[in-house]
């Protein structure tokens, strides 16, 4: 038997938090793709507003993460810097591509599908992350 401090999760609002990049950003890969497919405007414009709201909320997640590593014990734990490196990431992906879809509509593709994809993937790693059991409060 292993003498094993119980793993510390996300604390539920900032699970909360997380969860709408994950949810918003997918929801506009989806809308880009019916745009790249179709080309009627109005899946674009879902696009952006997905985006607008993913980094939002997304904002609010990565600021409770910095702060979160920001007090705790152990600074350099590898699992809370991945998670917070990977929030980072994804929310100036998001930043960048809401400034693609700015564009004209069709001027945004296919660069803004390919944005979008990554900032769902990049969405998704973090929740990984953040669920995994890599925190800064973990055991050794």
């Amino acid at each position: 038997m292993t003498n094993q401090l119980p793993r510390q999760g996300l604390h539920p609002l900032h699970a909360i938090l997380l969860a709408f990049p994950v949810a918003l950003f997918a929801a506009a890969l989806f809308s880009d793709s019916a745009y790249f497919n179709t080309a009627q405007i109005q899946w674009a414009n879902f696009a952006s507003w997905l985006i607008a709201g993913g980094l939002f909320v997304g904002a609010f997640a990565v600021l409770w993460a910095l702060i979160e590593m920001a007090l705790s014990a152990k600074r350099s734990a590898r699992g809370s810097v991945v998670y917070l490196v990977t929030l980072l990431a994804m929310w100036l992906v998001g930043f960048i591509n809401a400034l693609v879809h700015a564009k004209d509509a069709w001027a945004a593709m296919p660069t803004g599908l390919y944005l979008s994809a990554l900032m769902t993937v990049l969405a998704l790693v973090a929740a990984w992350a953040a669920h995994s059991g890599l925190r800064a409060g973990d055991a050794p």
